[in-house]
């Protein structure tokens, strides 16, 4: 089964470009919400806790935080 991947993303941000190159060579098919909007901001605060981008979401899991901090661990919730 397919999860769900999401990946809350800013313009401009390199990380965020990142996280959805490493997603499009997998080809991961992922929804973007673009967190300079308030409504996605809050939506990302309130279920994550936090309103940075890059968040990537993966089914249940999520990981925020450079692209490099997040791609080990996406790397692993990726081999399940």
């Amino acid at each position: 089964m397919q999860q769900t991947v999401i990946v809350y993303t800013a313009p401009g941000c390199p990380d965020c470009a990142a996280v959805k190159q490493f997603l499009h060579e997998r080809g991961i098919a992922f929804e973007e919400r673009d967190i300079s909007h308030p409504d996605v901001a809050q939506e990302a605060k309130t279920r994550y806790g936090v309103r940075i981008a890059p968040i990537t979401v993966l089914g249940d899991a999520f990981f925020y935080g450079t692209f490099q901090d997040q791609r080990p661990k996406l790397d692993a919730a990726l081999q399940k």
